[in-house]
């Protein structure tokens, strides 16, 4: 079985890793050059799912580098007011079940992709080989290049993010949907004097949401990065006309001062965090998300990750998602749990078609849990309705005083999610 894989993402890497530990052939074709020059982005965190994912998938050493180069971080979501009064607490931790290896981590998207590049045969990755074109032929899949270089392979996998050309030629109905919505986001490096000021649960890698009374909404967590020090990432949800014109066109700057203005009022050492960050690392996005999945017929060309399931950042999950993607896959497409064996020699195209349609069904089922949660999640920060937002406040002041609405509000994690 000869597996094209186009993007070098994570998801597009994780499968390559788990299907080359099985002996399958794979090719991965990335547009950008060598992997030194992917843009910087920000730490993640690694869910249950996630790092279910690459333990299935990675060989040993890349796994054990992925625990040197990662942190166990609390897995917690936090609510705050905006004076970083505790409004509620969802404590996974307190649960249990979740097993030693599998626990959440906080990591470095670079460091990760470092990590699922570990190992990787030499010519695996296929650097500045733009994918414009693929031909299905009798012989199989025929991807053609931006360079005139070719490939063949049996099966083709669309891992290349949320502009997919991929998709745009296998789904071509399947667009993203804009949702009025837009993040500013911003990176601190967290001093010593900024670190004494602001309380130990912004800081610990958890989770943290301040949920003011009025408009706006902010994210804040911690990661700890080799080469830059410790820093903590802020983001602020609102809708589109709570900025001063095309929020798209404002300078860096501009969006800082924006955000600092609309927190001007809230705890001292949220003001100050805000107005301290560089204006290099602040950025607008516009938040887009994939709708409902419907179901397609399968084939010998597939989808994974952002390529098929972009979704808002309000759930956290998106990376994740991907990855458990992958692992989806390949276990299709070995035929695990189906008494077939390995599943690594070459298959019928009828026994390809089927497999492919198993991952496909399964990750439409938590894609769209995913989509659908991530949605709600960006809308509720977005809201400007003072009522729908202090109703809110008040739930989850409830939840944190009466158990029994909490454990229905935040229920235990169990099994896969």
């Amino acid at each position: 079985m000869r597996v094209l894989i186009v993007g070098a993402g994570l998801g597009g890497l994780c499968l390559a890793q788990g299907l080359l530990h099985a002996g399958v052939e794979v090719t991965v074709l990335e547009r950008r050059g060598a992997a030194g020059e992917q843009p910087a982005t920000y730490g993640i965190h690694l869910n249950t799912d996630g790092m279910r994912a690459l333990h299935a998938c990675l060989p040993e050493k890349a796994w054990q580098r992925l625990i040197d180069v990662s942190a166990l971080a609390p897995d917690k979501i936090r609510f705050h007011d905006q004076d970083l009064g505790v409004l509620a607490v969802r404590d996974n931790e307190a649960n249990g079940g979740v097993e030693p290896h599998l626990r959440r981590r906080a990591v470095g998207r670079d460091a990760l992709r470092d990590v699922l590049l570990t190992g990787l045969p030499a010519d695996t990755v296929r650097w500045n080989k733009q994918v414009s074109d693929y031909t299905e032929t009798p012989e199989g899949i025929r991807v053609r290049c931006a360079d005139g270089s070719e490939y063949g392979g049996d099966l083709l996998v669309g891992a290349d993010g949320s502009n997919s050309r991929i998709r745009a030629l296998r789904l071509p109905g399947l667009e993203r949907q804009e949702l009025g919505i837009v993040n500013v986001s911003g990176r601190v490096t967290l001093t010593e004097p900024l670190l004494a000021e602001l309380p130990a649960a912004l800081t610990d890698g958890s989770v943290n949401n301040v949920v003011p009374s009025g408009p706006g909404w902010m994210f804040l967590s911690t990661w700890d990065a080799p080469a830059s020090g410790r820093y903590l990432v802020w983001a602020w949800a609102a809708d589109r006309d709570d900025y001063p014109g095309d929020p798209v066109g404002l300078s860096p700057a501009a969006l800082r001062d924006h955000v600092a203005g609309r927190t001007a009022h809230w705890a001292p050492a949220l003001h100050r965090l805000v107005a301290a960050t560089e204006p290099g690392t602040v950025a607008a996005i516009p938040l887009r998300t994939m709708p409902a999945l419907e179901p397609w017929e399968p084939g010998n060309v597939t989808l994974l990750g952002d390529a098929v399931h972009n979704m808002t950042p309000m759930a956290g999950i998106g990376a994740n998602t991907a990855l458990r993607d992958a692992d989806e896959l390949r276990g299709a497409l070995l035929a695990e749990g189906e008494g077939e064996g390995t599943g690594t020699g070459t298959p019928t195209e009828a026994t390809l078609t089927a497999r492919v349609g198993t991952y496909e069904a399964a990750m439409r089922d938590y894609a769209n849990a995913a989509l659908a949660l991530s949605t709600r999640n960006a809308r509720a920060a977005a809201t400007t309705g003072r009522l729908s937002r202090g109703a809110f406040r008040t739930v989850l002041r409830v939840a944190e005083a009466v158990p029994a609405v909490k454990r229905r509000m935040f229920p235990a994690p169990g099994g896969r999610h």
